[in-house]
């Protein structure tokens, strides 16, 4: 009988470890899916793009992206949050030839309160930095402007938009305008023992582009999980979006084809995780 009942009793206590886990894991798969959220991460993007141009060329881009919180004050943080770019990119104009190396890297920094309430929110300047190293992805131009997030998390739900529009002040006299602006969807769904769905899209708009030019704008997503390698939080996720509208990368050189941007993207994220 006492063996029956300590039996019990490590079962009702595995299963409470079991679901106090499961519990941590839906909590961590939150905060790492808050992009202002009171937590340092690392995440590694790395984008994969095929069918670009009329020799369906491939492009890459590994997105380093540290995420640091600072506290302000007992009511505010700012959140650092930058895009490192390493690109490489198979020849898509004709005599270019293939190209590789660091792209512009842009920054932002949001001012969000440090307990928000049911809509968390954040509001700051957004730089874009002339540190590309090839002709092919470099904009040669310092831009500045603004970004905002708003979001809320509704039972397993995190929902909300991440927005942002820079313009070019500076730089090459030569180098064409900077206008453009990146709005990011973020639809995820938690499931239990830190697995989840997710689809947080990147569309951007060029408004210097002609209107047949301007829009690129994706629909896909996939499924996440938070793990541990060792004692370090890692959150990884596998993504897909198709390109439904897309600008032609050959517009203005001669060459007239409708819609030859990039096709298919493939998005794998490892994002290590730093909780306080």
């Amino acid at each position: 009988m006492k063996r029956f009942v300590s039996l019990c009793a490590c079962a009702l206590l595995m299963a409470g470890v079991a679901q106090a886990q499961s519990e941590d894991a839906g909590d961590l798969a939150k905060a790492s899916q808050n992009p202002i959220g009171n937590m340092v991460s690392l995440p590694f993007q790395n984008n994969t793009s095929f069918g670009i141009g009329p020799d369906d060329a491939v492009s890459n881009v590994l997105n380093i992206q540290p995420v640091y919180p600072v506290s302000l004050s007992p009511k505010w943080n700012l959140v650092n949050r930058a895009i490192v770019p390493l690109i490489y990119r198979e020849e898509v104009v004709p005599g270019t030839g293939s190209a590789s190396g660091l792209g512009d890297i842009s920054y932002t920094a949001f001012i969000s309160p440090a307990k928000p309430g049911k809509l968390i929110w954040g509001v700051g300047p957004a730089f874009l930095f002339p540190s590309a190293q090839e002709d092919q992805f470099a904009s040669d131009k310092w831009s500045a402007g603004a970004g905002v997030v708003m979001l809320t998390m509704p039972g397993n739900w995190v929902l909300g938009i991440l927005a942002q529009n820079v313009w070019s002040f500076a730089g090459d006299a030569e180098a064409a305008d900077i206008n453009q602006m990146l709005l990011q969807p973020i639809i995820n769904y938690n499931f239990s023992k830190g697995w989840y769905f997710t689809s947080v899209p990147v569309i951007n708009a060029n408004w210097e582009a002609d209107s047949d030019n301007r829009w690129t704008i994706p629909v896909g997503g996939g499924l996440g999980k938070i793990t541990k390698w060792g004692k370090q939080p890692v959150d990884l996720s596998l993504a897909a979006f198709y390109n439904v509208v897309k600008p032609n990368p050959l517009a203005g050189q001669g060459v007239n084809l409708d819609n030859q941007g990039e096709t298919w993207t493939v998005r794998l994220q490892i994002k290590l995780l730093f909780p306080k």
